[in-house]
């Protein structure tokens, strides 16, 4: 156990007893505990394996390579149809993880063997995310804007993309665009203040 994760498991949330049991189950497993993203996160040798998070309706594993394994129970969810390589198991109760529990240490497991034999993601390259129609337009008309655009890291390009092209009408997708115009050419993604 990491000191510096215990205040996790120690704020109040409806997770907290499925956290709990959530640590026990990976720190059996022999991973190092760390914080990262606010959250426990679990390595091997300094690489990301698992980690514990929760949300409104359900705490979940997220195993980082999770696309990569066998999921012979079939219970690893794909958090969002832009996610490339995270996988998670979702619970809404201790109930869940103590029927499960076996299960989760073979998939953890079977992760780091994943991690042990250097299995890589092939992830998507930016060009091959659909270019909302909107932002192309921008792109086309407005050549210091295109400059900015292409001067960002990749991630940041497939966020923009992202945020704008989930808006459902066609003025939303504008305004995500002429909002992001100042953070866009001061390098910044999406998210970032």
């Amino acid at each position: 156990m990491n000191p510096k994760v215990d205040f996790f498991f120690e704020k109040p949330s409806q997770w907290q007893d499925a956290y709990r049991q959530l640590r026990k189950i990976v720190l059996d497993t022999g991973l190092a505990e760390e914080l990262k993203w606010g959250v426990p996160c679990y390595t091997f040798q300094g690489s990301n394996i698992v980690l514990i998070h929760g949300f409104k309706e359900y705490c979940a594993l997220l195993f980082h390579k999770g696309v990569l394994l066998k999921d012979t129970e079939d219970i690893l969810i794909q958090q969002t149809k832009n996610v490339q390589s995270a996988r998670q198991i979702r619970f809404t109760d201790v109930k869940e993880i103590l029927d499960l529990e076996k299960v989760l240490r073979a998939y953890i497991h079977e992760a780091i063997e994943v991690e042990k034999a250097g299995l890589e993601v092939k992830m998507k390259k930016t060009s091959e995310f659909d270019m909302p129609e909107e932002l192309q337009v921008k792109l086309d008309s407005d050549e210091e804007f295109k400059t900015a655009f292409e001067a960002l890291t990749p991630g940041r390009q497939r966020g923009y993309m992202l945020h704008i092209s989930q808006a459902k009408q066609s003025k939303t997708r504008i305004s995500r665009i002429e909002k992001s115009v100042p953070n866009i050419f001061e390098g910044k993604g999406y998210n970032e203040m």
